[in-house]
């Protein structure tokens, strides 16, 4: 207690998120009289008898509790509810403007508008408002940009960055800024999976170099990439680099000397290695021909873990022998991850017998929706198989692909409290969802565009910062595609890159209820062989 309107204090949790300390400052609309501690974690303050009504603001900071004070002050200056509620409901009002939609059921409009939501309450800013934050070295840092916290990158990689960096790029820069920040204090390397300024190291792979080229890819460039390469080539070059303690790229030595490792691992790996090789990433900017050629070099290395014999995707042992077809798998089964190579499709189509043998062992992935970790059909409810209905655009069957979805969405999701199909993971599932019922899907890491489906609602106006892109003509009934018109002229390909659409854009669907005509089944989406 530091006044008879005010209680301040610290927490240091220790569990999954070690050594966190939250600062706070409590204000209080009327003085206690009172104030007992139970132990070290919870506190009893004794007010007059006649107060009735209690307003309280609470100030946070991982720095100080001065700084906690200051917080409060800044964003919460005066104590009163009601205005502090409107206040709020303006601004969120605002944020969800950013993509309106029409047409659709009240529940498809009430999932849209929760997925969005979701999309936007992470990542979470970290720095106070005098620009101080507790960096990854835990020493107190001041920024110029706006650090942020709470960082999935393994789920976010896939939807949620490209959906931050179109919608608001000067955010996403700073969620760029603050990785380079954490890896600058903490070792040199990029991390996996931040919560406050703490490296957890959860999931695999090496997922922060793809956030970092998919946000460049989508507009959000406000920053120097050089500095940021050298730190994906670290994570990408250096056995044995880490952040804080979590080693970033287990088994790099073996797949840098071998071409293989486990396998979700090393098509996480690859994926990363594509992203920063791609012209639209950091590494473009920089310049450096030579290591895009050697990043490509390594993307391809996927082929080394196709086993003719099984006809799949396998992890090997150091010497070059196959491990038993099950195993390496992370959350997910041998049949989800084969498609993890989401920018050589043509390249895995081709190594697996042709389109007729891809489809048909697509055919038997969708045969149901709701695998666990374990089960070999489709997992709506994790990351590893979220772009999986797309890649039938890779093989001219965009009719497969919006029955998919359309299943998929009226399947799995629900305006019920328990209508999501798993963990939102920070934002990851609601951006699927999002973009799922606008048709555009960020198929391809570091490559600024999309591979298209049938929008679900009549008319979609996504609000840029150079023009919005409006979308006319879709379906939740009429799920087939037939005929597409970008800005007035006709347009026969499932893929569309994002130069056209940054700008501003108009896309008139022509859809039917029965697969018919010829659209997307001879212009497919680019792959990178």
């Amino acid at each position: 207690r530091t006044a008879p309107y005010e209680l301040v204090g610290m927490r240091r949790t220790q569990g999954w998120v070690p050594d966190q300390y939250v600062f706070f400052a409590a204000r209080f609309s009327e003085p206690f009289a009172d104030v007992q501690l139970l132990g070290d974690k919870q506190a009893v303050l004794t007010f007059a008898p006649d107060v009735r009504t209690l307003t309280i603001a609470v100030g946070l900071s991982s720095v100080s509790v001065e700084n906690a004070r200051m917080n409060s002050l800044a964003e919460v200056p005066e104590l009163d509810f009601d205005a502090v509620h409107a206040r709020a409901v303006g601004q969120w009002r605002k944020a969800l403007g950013d993509i309106v939609v029409e047409g659709g059921s009240r529940d498809e409009m009430t999932n849209f508008y929760t997925a969005q939501y979701h999309t936007k309450l992470t990542p979470n800013l970290m720095s106070d408002v005098n620009g101080e934050y507790m960096g990854a070295d835990f020493r107190v840092h001041r920024s110029r940009s706006k650090q942020y916290t709470s960082f999935s990158n393994w789920d976010t990689y896939r939807t949620q960055i490209q959906l931050l960096s179109m919608l608001a790029p000067d955010v996403a820069s700073d969620v760029v800024l603050s990785h380079q920040h954490f890896a600058e204090q903490s070792g040199g390397a990029f991390p996996r999976w931040v919560m406050a300024n703490i490296e957890t190291g959860i999931m695999q792979g090496d997922p922060t170099p793809i956030l970092i080229a998919n946000a460049w890819a989508f507009g959000a460039q406000d920053y120097d990439p050089f500095p940021l390469f050298q730190i994906m080539r670290r994570n990408a070059e250096v056995p044995g680099a880490k952040s804080q303690d979590v080693e970033e790229r287990p088994g790099l030595k073996q797949y840098l000397e071998k071409g293989y490792y486990n396998a979700s691992e090393q098509l996480e790996y690859t994926s990363s290695d594509f992203a920063i090789t791609m012209g639209q990433s950091a590494l473009h900017a920089c310049g450096d021909e030579f290591a895009s050629w050697r990043y490509f070099h390594y993307a391809r290395s996927w082929k080394n873990l196709y086993n003719p014999q099984t006809g799949w995707l396998q992890s090997r042992n150091a010497d070059g022998s196959w491990k038993p077809l099950g195993e390496d798998w992370r959350e997910s089964t041998y049949k989800n991850y084969f498609w993890m190579v989401p920018y050589d499709l043509a390249g895995l189509i081709e190594t697996m017998g042709g389109k007729a043998a891809a489809e048909k062992r697509l055919d038997e992935v969708f045969v149901r929706l709701d695998a666990g970790y374990n089960d070999p059909w489709f997992a709506s409810g994790n990351e590893p198989s979220f772009h999986i209905p797309w890649v039938y655009n890779w093989l001219g069957r965009p009719d497969k692909t919006s029955k998919v979805i359309n299943r998929i969405l009226n399947e799995q999701y629900t305006s019920a409290p328990d209508g999501l199909p798993g963990n939102d993971d920070l934002g990851t599932m609601g951006a699927w969802y999002v973009f799922a019922c606008t048709g555009l899907y960020p198929m391809i890491p570091g490559v600024g565009g999309f591979t298209l489906s049938t929008p679900v609602f009549d008319k979609v106006v996504i609000h840029l910062k150079h023009g919005d892109i409006t979308i006319t003509g879709g379906s939740e009934k009429q799920i087939y595609t037939t005929a597409l018109k970008l800005d007035g002229k006709p347009y026969g390909s499932t893929w569309i890159g994002w130069d056209a659409l940054r700008n501003g854009a108009t896309l008139e669907y022509t859809t039917s209820a029965k697969p018919s005509g010829n659209w997307g089944r001879t212009q497919l989406p680019p792959s990178y062989e």
